[in-house]
């Protein structure tokens, strides 16, 4: 594959927040942080993660919407890099053979934390495509759990 075409087959989202490497990782790796920001800001929307965060471990992240419809997705985490670098297997349990691969860079950087998110591996456009749809929400979340309180003037 033409490296064009592997660039165009993932979602790839950079962020910078005005918090340490730590609280980014927290984010994404405690269950309670996850399930505060996961599918968040929704009303009538309750998520719960599980997370055995080690090489080999694995996840599932649920979400009940209000109409009683269930979002369920796991996978095995690949790489543990604390703080730094965490790669897993990303399947939702509604197509388990159309396996992803996520992998997520913290870096330390002028006072904050550079997020760098990559989606990849992707059955078909179309499920690219969806997931880019999807991930533009819940970054919104995460970006609103990760940054300070802004107090009004």
């Amino acid at each position: 594959m033409h490296d064009e075409q592997q660039a165009a087959a993932q979602v790839r989202i950079e962020r910078h927040y005005p918090v340490g490497p730590e609280k980014v990782w927290r984010a994404w790796t405690e269950p309670q942080a996850l399930s505060s920001w996961f599918m968040g800001g929704r009303p009538g929307v309750s998520t719960e993660a599980e997370i055995d965060l080690r090489v080999g471990g694995r996840y599932r992240i649920v979400s009940q919407l209000p109409d009683g419809e269930r979002h369920d997705v796991s996978g095995e985490y690949l790489e543990v890099l604390p703080q730094r670098r965490l790669v897993f297997s990303w399947a939702w349990r509604s197509t388990p053979e159309r396996v992803s691969r996520i992998s997520i860079d913290f870096i330390a950087r002028d006072g904050g934390t550079a997020l760098l998110f990559v989606h990849d591996r992707f059955f078909d456009d179309q499920a690219r495509a969806n997931h880019e749809r999807g991930w533009q929400p819940a970054f919104a979340q995460l970006d609103a759990f990760l940054q300070p309180q802004i107090q009004e003037a």
